[in-house]
């Protein structure tokens, strides 16, 4: 495949894009090692080019690197899903209030092709059940006509979409399904309708109730319950080990 260029992709950038790809996808699944020799000899390329692409993969925060330069593909974190998610409260708002100011017909004509081919996401969806919903939001993105804005939104959808496979494993009801599929419908009718004001305001409760929200708040949850158990056995360890003179209660028994 060539890129826009015109040129052929090196192996490095080939290798990144089908690691990436299978990051994405949940094949190589938050906290596996990387076997880099057996990975290259399925991709038909040598060793270099690989450990090129995961440099380039770390970059993207998708890959860690360890002193040794083993690869694992990076865990899930509540940190990065918060920060993510204030992002995004931020970002795609105006994404969608610019996208209202200066959409073309062309744009409209895309945001309303997208808007028809949306699939809703149940449990572990396909690929291309996730890939309507990236195309829906990127035609917003584009409409936007804002570059740097575009890519940035881009870039922060692929480290996003871990996150999403996290929310799925648990089963959504139809009112979460209806009210997504409401707010697809009433940002495209915003957009349309040149009220950037309404746009702005419907994707900012979009995301509040994304996916992405919605594994923030159960990886936060769990950060919290081990910050509490681990708060728990030391305040324990501190009662039934010490006494008011500071003496652990044995020595004080011992004397």
């Amino acid at each position: 495949m060539d890129d826009q260029n015109g040129s052929r992709p090196t192996k490095a950038e080939l290798a990144y894009a089908l690691v990436r790809e299978q990051i994405l996808r949940g094949e190589l699944e938050p906290g596996s090692v990387i076997q880099q020799g057996p990975l290259a000899r399925e991709l038909g390329i040598s060793t270099t080019p690989l450990r090129e692409a995961m440099r380039r993969l770390m970059s993207d925060g998708l890959v860690e690197l360890d002193a040794h330069r083993d690869a694992r593909v990076s865990t899930l974190n509540a940190e990065e899903a918060r920060d993510l998610l204030e992002m995004r409260r931020s970002l795609d708002p105006l994404a969608a209030g610019l996208a209202a100011e200066r959409r073309t017909r062309e744009d409209l004509d895309r945001i309303r092709r997208t808007a028809a081919e949306l699939e809703p996401l149940l449990t572990d969806p396909r690929v291309d059940e996730l890939a309507t919903h990236r195309r829906f939001h990127s035609s917003i993105y584009g409409a936007s006509h804002n570059e740097l804005l575009t890519k940035t939104l881009d870039g922060l959808w692929d480290r996003v979409d871990r996150y999403r496979r996290l929310a799925l494993e648990s089963e959504r009801s139809l009112r979460d399904l209806d009210r997504t599929h409401t707010e697809h419908l009433a940002l495209v009718e915003a957009v349309a309708a040149g009220d950037a004001e309404t746009a702005a305001m419907v994707m900012r409760h979009h995301i509040d109730a994304s996916l992405g929200a919605r594994a923030a708040s159960h990886l936060l949850s769990e950060s919290d319950e081990r910050v509490g158990e681990a708060s728990g056995r030391v305040n324990g360890l501190g009662k039934r080990g010490k006494q008011p003179g500071g003496r652990p209660e044995e020595a004080q028994h011992a004397r």
